[in-house]
């Protein structure tokens, strides 16, 4: 509360303003100037805060590849820094970029650590990631970033996710990142390494096989999103056999079915309802397809190819044996 000196009671009866209703009018006015510049500073970190929040959300989603979550990670900066002196950090940008590293980093830890409890108990559905999400904006979100480079991400070891997003996506030293993790640089750059060459895989098949592969991949999907009917049986053998996961398999249905007529019309009809989502991988060293809503993988099409058609196809979804398969990212 600020004083009017000329026109306060007290004041007028004593000029020398020596108190205010017992206190000390210098006191006052030093409480009255300390308070003004905490808000002062409080509004100008808020601003810096605001300027910082795009890439702190750029950072948090590449982590978590959940956009609610990451909400949950910037938000934590901001209480972590709002509970901090301002004064004393040098570089506000990278400062609030690892401690949002260091929260995702125990989010992706206590994940990895209920997904295996999961796995343990041999549980059949995913492990929920998202909360309250909003499909679309998650779905801008994943495209933005890729969808087969979300679903690779998602199975790295925490670590080597900090660090191969950090650096590789963000420019961040293996300096910054050592000190992040508590470990050297040379282990940080070992484990951005390692993930670097999961993320880009290499094909187990010789040149000229794993160009007939993506081909084939690609005409079976193209066919698919368009419900070209016509088309899917031309990329498949006539004698196709698909072997469909118990997790898979709709209830009552056939767990394998055997040509490409009996296939093909279910396969359009399910597989118009996602195939947005799907998308073509390397499985195992070898072109597959992937359905990865929003980049959380459900389910994979591994394709044994005879002759240029589809000769056998293994639909899995068992997430036991989802996370058994080795996944890359597919290069143009």
């Amino acid at each position: 509360m600020q004083v009017d000196t000329a026109r306060h009671p007290i004041y007028e009866a004593n000029p020398a303003g020596v108190t205010i209703g017992g206190f000390d009018s210098s006191m006052i006015w030093s409480l009255t100037l300390m308070e003004s510049e905490k808000q002062k500073q409080k509004q100008w970190l808020a601003e810096r805060f605001e300027e910082n929040r795009g890439h702190l959300r750029a950072v948090a989603y590449r982590m978590l590849a959940s956009a609610s979550e990451a909400d949950d990670a910037v938000q934590e900066a901001w209480l972590r820094l709002s509970r901090s002196d301002a004064r004393t950090i040098e570089n506000l940008g990278g400062w609030l970029t690892t401690v949002v590293s260091r929260v995702c980093l125990d989010m992706l830890r206590s994940r990895t650590a209920k997904r295996e409890e999961a796995l343990e108990r041999g549980a059949t559905e995913p492990i929920a990631i998202s909360r309250q999400a909003d499909p679309e904006q998650e779905t801008l979100l994943a495209d933005s970033v890729g969808f087969a480079l979300l679903i690779v991400l998602d199975r790295l070891d925490p670590a080597e996710r900090l660090a191969f997003v950090l650096h590789d996506m963000f420019a961040v030293s293996f300096d910054e990142i050592a000190s992040i993790l508590s470990r050297s640089p040379e282990a940080a750059r070992q484990l951005a390494s390692r993930a670097r060459r999961r993320v880009q895989g290499a094909p187990a098949v010789p040149t000229a096989n794993f160009t007939e592969q993506r081909r084939v991949a690609d005409a079976f999907l193209a066919a698919v999103r368009a419900g070209d009917f016509e088309g899917l049986i031309a990329v498949l053998d006539p004698d196709v056999v698909v072997r469909i996961d118990e997790a898979a398999a709709r209830p009552g249905a056939p767990r394998e079915i055997r040509g490409a007529r009996n296939w093909a019309k279910g396969a359009i009809a399910f597989s118009q309802q996602l195939a947005g989502d799907i998308r073509p991988m390397l499985v195992n060293g070898e072109v597959g397809l992937v359905w990865a809503p929003r980049g959380h993988l459900l389910r994979v099409l591994r394709f044994s190819i005879a002759d240029g058609r589809i000769a056998t196809v293994e639909v899995i979804a068992e997430p036991a044996r989802l996370n058994e398969l080795e996944l890359a990212v597919l290069g143009e």
